[in-house]
């Protein structure tokens, strides 16, 4: 592709690759590297389309990307992992704060999700977008995204209503 054609490319990815990234960890159930490939093979895509889509609405297209690209690859029964004789060494257990574990626990609930309840409720309750740009972000219509994201947090409650009590 032409230089003049990523005109702004670089400069959108490098102030949304935080945001985006985070999306798409929430998106992949908390799994980094599933998080890591959803986002590049969101950013390819929209490297393709960027002269088209760069004055309008690129994050909103990137997110319906990821949405669509964390469901299909829920679906996938292989992701190319092979055993191997020995587990590697355990990071050494650090002292975690209150927020970082709560992120950890939500995080955890939402790998529990379906994948398309997760995209409705990451979308709507993190993302803060509205129901219609949630629909049109799953290619679904408006009920059934709203019945997504409504089943989801009923699921998330259910989830999260396990206390855990701290250990002394």
């Amino acid at each position: 592709m032409q230089q003049a054609g990523a005109e702004g490319f670089d400069d959108f990815v490098a102030a949304r690759w935080s945001a985006l990234m985070h999306l798409a960890r929430l998106l992949s159930g908390g799994d980094r590297h599933r998080a890591e490939d959803l986002l590049q093979e969101s950013l390819v895509k929209l490297w393709f389309v960027w002269p088209r889509i760069a004055d309008e609405a690129p994050e909103a297209y990137v997110r319906k990307v990821l949405a669509r690209a964390a469901a299909r690859s829920a679906r996938r029964r292989w992701w190319g992992e092979r055993p191997v004789e020995r587990l590697p060494d355990l990071p050494q257990a650090a002292d975690e704060s209150a927020a970082v574990v709560e992120r950890s626990r939500l995080e955890t609930a939402l790998a529990q999700l379906p994948p398309r309840q997760r995209a409705a409720v990451v979308l709507r309750y993190y993302q803060d977008l509205p129901e219609k740009q949630v629909a049109e972000a799953l290619g679904c219509p408006l009920g059934t995204a709203r019945s997504h994201a409504s089943r989801g947090v009923a699921r998330l409650r259910q989830i999260l209503a396990v206390v855990v009590e701290p250990v002394e």
